[in-house]
């Protein structure tokens, strides 16, 4: 098993634990402990994990830092089910769909196979491979990639996004303010978004509850000037007031 491998399944464990010692590692990956300790050491190194007595923890990140795909993906799965399964409704057979680099946005890919001739236009390295897998046509913008987040960035992808027009676009990111401000910490995935909500006829937010009344280090557009929130849960009606409660 390659490290990179190793790192996304460290992190998983990590993220469901958040303290586990070398020898619970290496018994469940079936890898030694040197290899662990290894490991550990690298992640360490990369700033994503603090080492402990015979162990390691997650620590948090710095505010412009981006979080792995791997523990995002791992954050309210049921909450982003739920918002998949609202968000094939405004999709329609023959539709162009763009998704951002979002693991709240890739949890729609499963569903867009009961749709048909479908164009899907997206940031995010792995869902355009499983798209792809599932034989759906899609773009990917291509771009500098943030390796942490599987997703492409900068102006080559804003290029890309520019070029094309769509229908609907799914994106997330990591918090609302109370005062109705999607926020996030990366600057170069809100740019992108912006291209993106620009480019289509329909922006849908994904928005679990657990980003309500929470603000980060950049703004990227305020709740009113969107098409649709989708969430597992009814709005905070500081948000509701913005929009009708979906």
């Amino acid at each position: 098993m390659p490290f990179y491998e190793r790192e996304e399944k460290i992190l998983r464990l990590l993220a469901a634990d958040e303290v586990i010692s070398v020898e619970e590692i290496a018994k469940r990956l079936y890898i030694s402990k040197p290899t662990v300790r290894r490991d550990l050491d690298k992640l360490s190194k990369k700033g994503l994990i603090a080492r402990t007595h015979g162990g390691a923890t997650l620590i948090k990140k710095a505010a412009d830092a981006t979080i792995p795909f791997a523990l995002r993906e791992q954050e309210q799965n049921s909450a982003k089910a739920i918002m998949a399964s609202k968000a094939v409704q405004f999709i329609k057979d023959g539709d162009t769909v763009m998704l951002d680099g979002s693991t709240s946005a890739f949890a729609i890919v499963p569903l867009l196979a009961e749709f048909k001739n479908l164009i899907v236009i997206t940031s995010s390295a792995k869902s355009a491979f499983v798209l792809g897998q599932m034989g759906i046509k899609n773009i990917c913008t291509g771009g500098h990639m943030v390796n942490k987040s599987l997703s492409y960035v900068g102006e080559d992808a804003v290029r890309t996004v520019n070029s094309y027009n769509a229908d609907v676009v799914f994106f997330s990111c990591r918090g609302v303010s109370p005062d109705g401000f999607l926020t996030d910490n990366s600057i170069e995935e809100n740019l992108l978004r912006k291209a993106m909500i620009k480019k289509a006829r329909k922006a849908v937010f994904l928005c679990d509850q657990s980003k309500f009344d929470k603000t980060y280090l950049n703004n990227l557009c305020h709740i009113s000037e969107i098409d649709a929130i989708l969430s597992d849960g009814k709005l905070p009606e500081t948000l509701a007031q913005y929009m009708g409660d979906i």
